[in-house]
Formats: C-alpha cells, sequence, structure tokens
C-alpha cells in the first residue's frame, strides 16, 4: 500500500491507526463511542458505510475500536481491510442468543469456536474447514472474565446468515431444515446463536491473524419455549470491561518481556 491510502470500505489508513495491532469489534456502530471511552484519549478516525472508527491508547499502546455492521460479509472485508493496514489481534464484542437451558440472559458466552451455518465462510474455505479462536486470545479472554467474576462460559456457538430465519422458521420454505438443523446444533452442546463470528474466524485463519470474539446473551429463547426466564439483559458493559482488561494484560505482559 502507498503512504497515506486508505482502504475501500473501511475508509481507514496504516496511517490512521498509528501502528495498532489490537482492534476491539462491536456490530453495532452506536457500541463504537461507548467502547471507545474505556481507553485513553479516544477520538474518532472515521466513518464510512457500516464502519465508524475511534483510536485511543491502553498503556500507551495504540488500540483500535471499529464496527463491523451485521452479519458475514460486512465482517470479512473488516477483517480483510484491518489486517492489510496492520491489525494483528481483532475481537469481536457482540450480543447473542441462548441455545443451552444454562446459558442465562446476561452470562458472557467466550467463542472457542463456531458454527458455519453462513454463506460468507464458504467463499474462503471447504465447510470441512473449522472456524476456530485463538487460544492466546481465548484464555485472555476466560482469564479477564473470571477475574472479574463475571458469569461466563465458553465453547461452541452457532452462526447464521439469516435472523428472522432462526426466530421464525415456521414461515420459511425451508423451515423442515432450518428446525432440524437447529435441534442438532442444540443436541450437540451450541452456547448461543449470533451472526458474526463463523466469518471472523475463518477469514482470520486465510489471513493468519488472531480472532477471538465475546459475546453478551440478551436472552434465551430455548427457555421461554420451555415456560421459564422471559429475562433480557442488553447491558454489554461486562464483555466491554472483559475485553478492555485482557488487552491491558497482553499489553502489560509485552512490555515486560521487551
Amino acid at each position: 500500500m502507498k503512504n497515506g491510502e486508505k482502504m475501500y470500505h473501511i475508509g481507514l489508513s496504516k496511517e490512521d491507526i498509528s501502528s495498532a495491532k489490537y482492534a476491539i469489534l462491536p456490530g453495532d456502530p452506536g457500541r463504537v463511542p461507548k467502547i471507545a471511552a474505556c481507553l485513553d484519549n479516544p477520538r474518532k478516525i472515521g466513518v464510512n458505510r457500516e464502519y465508524t472508527s475511534y483510536l485511543g491508547t491502553l498503556k500507551g499502546e495504540p488500540v483500535l475500536v471499529m464496527s463491523t455492521g451485521m452479519g458475514g460479509p460486512s465482517t470479512a472485508i473488516a477483517v480483510e481491510e484491518l489486517a492489510a493496514i496492520g491489525l494483528e489481534n481483532l475481537i469481536r464484542v457482540g450480543t447473542s442468543g441462548g441455545m443451552q437451558l444454562d446459558v442465562n440472559a446476561g452470562d458472557l458466552v467466550i467463542a472457542q469456536a463456531a458454527i458455519r451455518q453462513e454463506g460468507t465462510s464458504k467463499e474462503y474455505a471447504p465447510i470441512e474447514f473449522p472456524a476456530v479462536a485463538n487460544i492466546d486470545l481465548i484464555n485472555e479472554l476466560k482469564r479477564a472474565a473470571d477475574e472479574l467474576e463475571y458469569p461466563n462460559h465458553i465453547g461452541i456457538v452457532h452462526c447464521k446468515d439469516s435472523f428472522y430465519g432462526q426466530h421464525d422458521p415456521d414461515r420459511m420454505p425451508v423451515s423442515y431444515e432450518l428446525e432440524n438443523k437447529w435441534e442438532a446444533w442444540i443436541k450437540a452442546g451450541a452456547l448461543c446463536s449470533e451472526m458474526e463470528t463463523a466469518s471472523l474466524y475463518t477469514v482470520s485463519s486465510t489471513l493468519r491473524i488472531k480472532a477471538a470474539a465475546i459475546l453478551l446473551v440478551i436472552w434465551n429463547q430455548e427457555q421461554e419455549k420451555r415456560g421459564l426466564s422471559q429475562k433480557q439483559d442488553f447491558d454489554v458493559d461486562k464483555e466491554i470491561f472483559v475485553t478492555i482488561k485482557a488487552i491491558s494484560n497482553m499489553i502489560k505482559e509485552q512490555k515486560q518481556h521487551e
């Protein structure tokens, strides 16, 4: 890339990110300022399409916060262009719906791997290729969540393209497939469902960069089906605090070894 050249979709260049190696990636552009406020000296550096970007610092190191928009296609574009300008560690901070009965609204799920029931990742690797997180990032998120004493789970998450295909499968012409696979994922132990992590992991693996995801469970439709909890929780602060603590710990350890 030429000096100062901006990536077409995210609207950022290498110079814009000040050699940042860590990026926090919410889906929703509206969450970017909230996350950036946890950094030192945050400032907005770009808004283009669904990609809103702020840059700040943690322990003196630059950290990027950028939205990816909803779904696999926009997430894959974000990963491609962030990797091109030098980002090496990507952590998705998102929301999800619980699938197991012991995964409650307000819990955090740290995604060890993702079920690829979406289309984007299939244009990167055959379906047999697993969408797996980087173990170092996963371990740091788990350690931070435990230190902060937030209820959390670590395991497999389900990814799809159609929000309404999950929540209203009966009216879909392929309801037989959606419902059967949903039950299969639950029986296999999937913890929650969302829309971006499979693409994040598959594209990051292809590009040889590190990725992980932490997800707030906002409700659990399986509990509701059984007349159990109707609770909902939209407070994303816990997963933000975990991510900030995890990155801070990694930067601290890196500086100790320099």
